[in-house]
């Protein structure tokens, strides 16, 4: 266990006896034999206002874990329903700056773990040490770079060390076992596991392998793990989640935010997720 300091809404890292956010909330879960669901949403998208919105109904309707987009020009990971999202936020002129405000005004009425979800050259931009020191102050509670090889991140992982911020790590279906137990190493707060190649999306089903290399990769790490990219209904969702600590939805979320549907869809995960196999 970690113990923090107050820092403003935030708490950083001081030594080893109190539990980070996102580690008080997969410890609550696994405590309820329940799953997490980690809920994408673009911040932003596709203004602030509504941007806000959105993530208020999602926090109060059964979000565990809330991953913030940060918009980029060039999200080469995403799929085309998280690019249009990216592209409508940029429009309405999101900033990282503007991401953090959302965050810190969302902290202020949920304790629920808040993720920076982005590309790199947006946080580059901003300054590594600013932006770890402004996250933190805002009530954020980790960072995941898609773009952001794990040998290249070490400058930025050691100013979000410094605040007591997690570096959350992505792991996928092709990453071998030599370079598998040096990012869990360095592993904090949960993996990312992606289900599929390719881009975010969703998917007509989950992957066969899935099974298989969720075993493979709990062997390797302590840490929960969050399956994800392609999870799009509560079917989907439950299966994923048979192997891991929880899933994440993106895709889908953005999409039924567009349409209006987003507090159905996320209950029907929820009702999926907490639903006891017989």
């Amino acid at each position: 266990m970690r113990k923090y300091v107050e820092r403003g809404t935030c708490r950083a890292r001081e030594s080893d006896y109190d539990m980070s956010r996102i580690e008080e909330t997969f410890k609550r879960l696994s405590k309820g034999n329940r799953k997490a669901l980690v809920g994408f949403l673009v911040a932003g998208d596709p203004d602030l206002e509504r941007s806000e919105r959105d993530c208020r109904m999602a926090l109060e309707n059964g979000v565990d874990v809330l991953e913030l987009g940060v918009p980029f020009s060039d999200p080469t990971a995403d799929g085309p329903v998280i690019q249009a999202a990216g592209q409508r936020s940029l429009a309405a002129g999101t900033t990282v700056a503007t991401v953090l405000a959302l965050a810190k005004r969302l902290r202020r009425d949920f304790e629920t773990p808040i993720v920076l979800f982005g590309y790199v050259n947006p946080f580059f931009n901003y300054g590594y040490e600013k932006l770890a020191k402004d996250a933190a102050a805002a009530g954020v509670d980790a960072f995941l770079v898609v773009d952001l090889p794990f040998e290249e991140s070490g400058e930025f992982r050691v100013h979000l060390d410094a605040v007591g911020l997690d570096f959350i790590s992505l792991i996928a279906p092709t990453t071998p076992d030599a370079r598998l137990g040096k990012i869990l190493k360095e592993a904090r707060g949960f993996v990312y596991y992606i289900m599929v190649k390719g881009v975010t999306g969703a998917r007509a089903g989950v992957a066969e392998d899935v099974a298989g290399h969720l075993v493979r990769l709990k062997n390797h790490t302590h840490l929960p793990v969050a399956a994800g990219f392609g999870v799009s209904n509560g079917n989907q969702a439950r299966e994923a989640a048979r192997h891991a600590d929880g899933v994440v939805v993106g895709s889908a979320l953005v999409k039924a935010a567009a349409e209006n549907r987003l507090v159905p869809l996320i209950r029907e995960i929820r009702q999926a997720l907490d639903c006891k196999e017989k």
